[in-house]
């Protein structure tokens, strides 16, 4: 087993910060403080001491009127946000277009979308979640040229998503399930099948992934302190050491996509724990000597205005 360890970044702690993604137009990175309601941007600067790893610089933040669950860059430059229970198309200027909403049982549970990321072909896979994580309140939805479909129903925290190097696999985790899943998927349809564990978790549970260039899956665990790495035969062969216990998400970032940022929370944490860990909110970075995926964007050039029913 192979131990390494992340470095803390400049930008300022958040409270639920989630969702890297390495934007390489722009070359620059995304992520978003859910409960804050915030998408950030920062680039990959060298450090002021000029240690080998790379800082975060932050550029701008745009705060948006609810929940931010996760950007993606799309296609024509703009970015797609997944804000409360919509999905909203963000210009340069920050003006906002409404691409998609859903239409939510009427049994008063609060939901609000939370992860989401593009598959191969870019469609938009986002997943939904109860406030206070009702089981089975949740769903896995895809915005495609058709608008938006249901993949998966009764899920409770959706989370992290990503394809093998080669698109025919897709892995998921329903937190909740405390394991990840692998399904087969079909590329043309966009459709997943084949449904079956992949990785369980103890000491705590699945959050975001990330998958790198050799296939490699890696899984940010909430309340554990750590990212951990399993090969495409689920072996698990690596543990990136976080000095924070709510590991939110991971991504691969930088010009060769070798710098492994993680994304961390301050959220249900005690008072105690917040003075024990002091960079907890922050982003960190690490070297695994594995470059990443590149990011695919939102294809919303081929994608219309939709809303479910």
């Amino acid at each position: 087993m192979r131990h390494l360890r992340a470095r803390p970044c400049s930008p300022d702690p958040g409270r639920l910060c989630e969702g890297p993604v390495w934007d390489h137009d722009l070359q620059e990175l995304l992520w978003v403080d859910i409960t804050a309601g915030l998408i950030c941007r920062g680039s990959l600067v060298p450090r002021a001491d000029g240690g080998g790893l790379p800082d975060i610089l932050p550029r701008t933040t745009l705060a948006l009127s609810g929940t931010v669950g996760a950007v993606q860059p799309t296609r024509n430059g703009s970015l797609i946000a997944a804000v409360s229970t919509s999905l909203i198309r963000v210009g340069d200027d920050g003006r906002q277009e409404e691409l998609a909403s859903l239409a939510l049982p009427t049994d008063g549970v609060r939901r609000r979308f939370n992860d989401a990321t593009c598959d191969p072909r870019g469609r938009l896979l986002a997943g939904t979640m109860a406030f206070d994580a009702t089981p089975g309140a949740g769903s896995l939805y895809q915005l495609g040229p058709d608008g938006l479909r249901v993949l998966l129903e009764s899920v409770t925290i959706s989370n992290g998503l990503g394809w093998s190097p080669d698109g025919a696999l897709m892995y998921y985790a329903d937190s909740a399930t405390g394991r990840v899943d692998v399904f087969d998927y079909d590329l043309a349809t966009g459709t997943p099948a084949g449904r079956r564990p992949f990785a369980a978790f103890d000491g705590g549970v699945p959050d975001g992934l990330t998958v790198d260039g050799e296939g490699n899956i890696w899984v940010a665990v909430w309340g554990a302190g750590h990212v951990r790495a399993f090969a495409p035969d689920g072996v698990c062969h690596t543990v990136v050491d976080v000095p924070a216990s709510h590991v939110t998400s991971v991504a691969f970032a930088g010009p060769a996509l070798d710098t492994l940022v993680i994304t961390t929370a301050t959220e249900e944490l005690t008072e105690d724990q917040l003075g024990e860990q002091r960079h907890a909110g922050r982003l960190f970075v690490c070297r695994t000597g594995i470059a990443g995926l590149p990011t695919v964007p939102f294809d919303d050039l081929a994608s219309q205005h939709q809303e479910t029913a």
